[in-house]
């Protein structure tokens, strides 16, 4: 069995949907299929919570919702049926804006619209492609907590509701990004969910491989956007791809490669605009194992370094630090400590996956026990490889090259996947150009 998941540019217009049907169409195998809302929907959804928004604006957004999903329709040949299908869903979403009580809850219920737009409509362009689907809410089956934003799946639930609804006879459609809770609130996974969710059915499922279907025809030695000799990688173990994820690489949500390692499941990344392309294979083991496979950057980060004198010769200081992170759910990339002073990485991107706020709250919490000190706009930079802890030379030849750049903070050791350091923000991409064209390009 197959899960196959399509996100929001492969079904973002006619062309882009009928080319994602053919695509389920050309493999039996694929028995699951995983939808994002369309290009651009999530985003329009999340400024009609926006509380001050006026009711024009919110007509304007209401509009381009609207006719996104029309010009979708209007090219079916049934496409009376399917528009009936997607003016039920944009009613309800009409009357859910109604709604006084706009928390959290409201919040969730608000965005599950994309998902459960683009899958009413991609359900008749499979017919039309020959592709017999059942069309199933995945808030029946993905059971969460009442996290809402950023719910907790109830795991051993998913697996007993799944198999009861999925069967290898059949084709089905289901959306990503969003579940209920044990209320019947619709609760959702987070930005990115999409793939999580993909990669959770196909866990539950013991599904042999997940594809993630994307703009991109796989996992890239690094952003291609960013340099332009960046080449896609043919296979990447689970290990590597974890950590570029986490590190910035932007094909694959973080917590996607989770389910995919507990579950065994192969994972493909690939194109829906160059279906004949191979894409990336993540597995397991892979017969290259280079010491340095990719370079991953992430902006607008930020360095926080506390200070006290009651670190020196003390313990339980590192613990009630974190412990005050842990009560504001900030989580940390990158660790440094000295005698009296400790730094940490914080991940303030607008789009990262799990973003950290510093509140003024957080800070005079600290600040009631050391000095604190906040420094943004540093690039964090990751070269993932292998063996990167026992390679004698690498981070001397690595450093020797950036012998005329600021680095404010190094990370080597703690994993044999990954070396990573902070610098100055705007000298981010002439770093990855460089380490890229010394490392990874002499590699061909």
């Amino acid at each position: 069995m197959i899960v196959s998941k399509f996100g929001g540019t492969s079904v973002g217009t006619f062309q882009a949907m009928k080319n994602s049907a053919e695509i389920v169409g050309s493999d039996t195998n694929r028995k699951l299929i995983v939808i994002s809302a369309t290009s651009g929907t999530t985003n329009d959804l999340v400024a009609l919570g926006i509380s001050e928004l006026d009711a024009t604006s919110q007509e304007e957004i209401l509009i381009r919702i609207k006719e996104r999903h029309l010009s979708i329709t209007n090219q079916l040949e049934n496409k009376e049926e399917a528009e009936r299908d997607f003016k039920e869903e944009l009613t309800q979403l009409r009357q859910h804006l109604e709604q006084v009580a706009r928390d959290k809850r409201w919040k969730d219920r608000l965005v599950s619209f994309g998902e459960l737009m683009s899958t009413k409509i991609f359900i008749h362009v499979l017919k039309e492609n020959g592709v017999d689907a059942k069309w199933l809410d995945a808030r029946e089956f993905l059971k969460t907590d009442s996290n809402f934003g950023n719910a907790v799946v109830d795991l051993p639930k998913l697996k007993k509701n799944i198999s009861e609804k999925v069967n290898s006879d059949s084709v089905y459609l289901t959306q990503g990004f969003i579940g209920s809770d044990i209320f019947g609130n619709t609760t959702t996974l987070g930005r990115g969910g999409s793939d999580f969710s993909a990669a959770l059915f196909a866990e539950a499922l013991e599904a042999e491989k997940l594809e993630i279907w994307t703009d991109v025809a796989g996992i890239y030695s690094t952003d291609p956007r960013v340099v332009k000799e960046a080449r896609p990688i043919k296979e990447i173990t689970f290990d590597e791809a974890a950590e570029l994820s986490v590190f910035g690489g932007k094909v694959l949500h973080p917590a996607t490669l989770k389910p995919a390692i507990r579950g065994k499941v192969d994972v493909r990344v690939a194109s829906t605009s160059e279906p004949e392309k191979e894409g990336t294979l993540i597995v397991h083991e892979s017969l290259e194992k280079p010491v340095i496979r990719a370079l991953s950057l992430r902006k607008n980060q930020t360095l926080l370094t506390v200070k006290s004198l009651a670190m020196l010769h003390q313990y339980g200081f590192l613990a009630k630090l974190f412990q005050v992170l842990a009560n504001y759910k900030i989580s940390v990339d990158l660790v440094s400590t000295s005698e009296v002073s400790v730094s940490l990485t914080l991940d303030t991107a607008v789009n990262a996956s799990n973003k950290v706020e510093l509140t003024s709250d957080v800070i005079n919490e600290l600040k009631k026990f050391c000095e604190v000190k906040i420094e943004k706009e540093y690039s964090l930079v990751a070269l993932i490889g292998n063996n990167l802890n026992k390679t004698a030379g690498i981070s001397g030849a690595i450093f020797d090259k950036l012998k005329d750049f600021n680095i404010r903070m190094v990370c080597h050791g703690a994993s044999e996947n990954n070396i990573c350091f902070l610098a100055d923000e705007p000298e981010g991409e002439a770093i990855v150009k460089l380490l890229h064209k010394e490392f990874i390009e002499v590699q061909e």
